[in-house]
């Protein structure tokens, strides 16, 4: 079994920065699906979250059934819902509630709960491959993996936050967080365009540099800050507060397994040079992170691959082993990442 897991694809994002909507990348992507016997779409698939779903739905719509029609009959696709998408769980999420249910780790959801994720799943039905949707995370391989979007992260993120309540995936759920995501959404779509696309720019920056649970006011005067930020500020932002978060996470629910495997902060990783100790806190689980198909040109203006932002990453998991990073845009030029 061949299992490859992408997430933050952002399909139909505002800023055009979602690298599948150009036909190189997604040329390359649905090339490495002739090879898989399972894809995991570990969250933010489609950008639900900048207040346009119906624009970012018809973006989404041919890339998902591009998808669909490579994977083809008797394989699997597995979606798993992050914050950006959370639109897709959401009625779901609500019945849930009102019948009082507790919502598991690796909890199935039916594709005809809501109109969105109706949608999606259809979509990515096109050659026949199964569709099976999961919140908030899944198991694999006898529960030797498991995986979860990451949006539980922002919750440990920012040092007010009555994290010692965070027990079980309804009180990650119900927690209050600070979003800069949704922030983003809202002002952008109400300030004229001179200011609404700086802002856009830095409040996805400031996403990928783990700030997205960080207090509201103190970031929108402090925006702008962000852009000169190199890689090497970033990767030291991501140790410093998104590794502590994914163990912190695992901790809480008391996970018992091999490997953890996330997306949402857009690093991916363990990457070559990384101090691998760090990814590990026995008796957790080894970290992985998936990275993201979008190219950032605030991050990643004059870099060159390997870069561990660079778009194009996933993880592979095949026979039994450890779960392996791939890089499957390095040899892409980068005007066909650009819009």
């Amino acid at each position: 079994m061949r299992t490859l897991v992408i997430s933050d694809l952002h399909l139909g994002s505002r800023l055009r920065r979602d690298v599948l909507r150009q036909p190189g990348p997604r040329r390359v992507l649905l090339d490495e699906l002739q090879g898989v016997d399972r894809l995991v779409l570990l969250g933010d698939v489609v950008e639900l979250l900048e207040g346009r779903q119906s624009e970012a739905m018809d973006a989404a719509e041919p890339v998902l059934r591009s998808i669909g029609a490579a994977m083809g009959r008797g394989r699997e696709i597995l979606v798993i819902p992050g914050n950006h998408d959370h639109l897709l769980v959401r009625p779901w999420l609500r019945a849930r509630r009102a019948q009082a249910a507790p919502l598991g780790l690796a909890t199935r959801v039916a594709t005809t709960s809501g109109p969105e994720l109706q949608a999606v799943a259809t979509w990515l039905r096109d050659g026949g491959a199964r569709i099976r949707v999961q919140y908030p995370g899944a198991w694999l391989d006898d529960r030797r993996i498991y995986l979860h979007h990451g949006h539980y992260l922002d919750r440990h993120l920012a040092p007010a936050r009555r994290a010692e309540v965070l027990i079980s995936p309804d009180s990650y759920e119900m927690a209050p967080v600070a979003s800069l995501a949704a922030l983003q959404g809202m002002l952008s779509t109400t300030l004229p365009p001179s200011v609404a696309g700086p802002l856009d720019r830095a409040a996805s920056l400031a996403r990928t540099a783990g700030l997205a649970a960080a207090p509201m006011a103190a970031q929108v005067v402090g925006m702008s800050t962000l852009a000169p930020l190199g890689s090497g500020a970033m990767n030291n932002q991501f140790r410093r507060r998104g590794l502590p978060a994914m163990h912190e996470v695992f901790r809480r629910f008391e996970i018992h397994a091999e490997h953890a495997i996330f997306g949402h902060l857009h690093r991916a990783g363990p990457a070559p040079g990384d101090d691998r100790q760090e990814w590990v806190e026995p008796p957790g689980p080894m970290l992985h992170n998936t990275g993201s198909w979008v190219y950032e040109p605030l991050l990643l203006a004059g870099a060159q691959p390997p870069h561990p932002y660079w778009p194009g990453g996933a993880v592979l998991i095949e026979n039994g082993n450890a779960p392996r990073q791939l890089r499957l845009l390095d040899d892409v030029p980068v005007h066909a990442l650009q819009p």
